[in-house]
């Protein structure tokens, strides 16, 4: 039997309950009325990235870039198409260092475009360089696989 999910809001970052038994694509924010899954990577700065790693069921894929760097601006389409494919079982989200810098700081980030997945709040993957929506998609299937 499945259990209900907590589930952050890519738009206002409230906890929201997901029912098992409901389409989680017709699912809305209780807050905002924003639908909790668009297939869209939702952008994240310093305290909404901290909320969606630690207060989502699922697991969490961030893409760090930065608007200077051309692979980021090369992946960012790519990254967009794998939402659709990974949504709802992976938030995806999009940091961006130049705003963030001493977050990505703390995480240790060297290069950009550099992509981290969380699950249950712990980084269980880390890959740089650009990817294809395929490669994005395929790479965060094995990580879970392996987590």
């Amino acid at each position: 039997m499945q259990e209900d999910k907590k589930i952050v809001c890519p738009q206002c970052s409230a906890v929201n309950r997901l029912v098992a038994n409901r389409p989680a694509s017709e699912a809305r924010c209780g807050k905002c009325g924003h639908a909790l899954f668009d297939a869209h990577p939702a952008d994240a700065d310093a305290a909404s990235f901290d909320r969606h790693r630690n207060r989502n069921d699922i697991p969490v894929l961030v893409d760090v870039w930065a608007p200077w760097c051309g692979p980021c601006r090369m992946m960012a389409p790519a990254f967009a198409a794998a939402a659709g494919i990974l949504e709802p079982q992976v938030r995806l989200l999009k940091l961006n260092s130049e705003n963030e810098p001493q977050l990505a700081s703390k995480l240790g980030i060297r290069g950009i475009p550099t992509m981290l997945l969380y699950k249950g709040g712990r980084e269980i993957g880390r890959v740089s360089g650009a990817m294809s929506a395929e490669q994005i998609v395929d790479w965060t299937r094995a990580q879970l696989g392996s987590a």
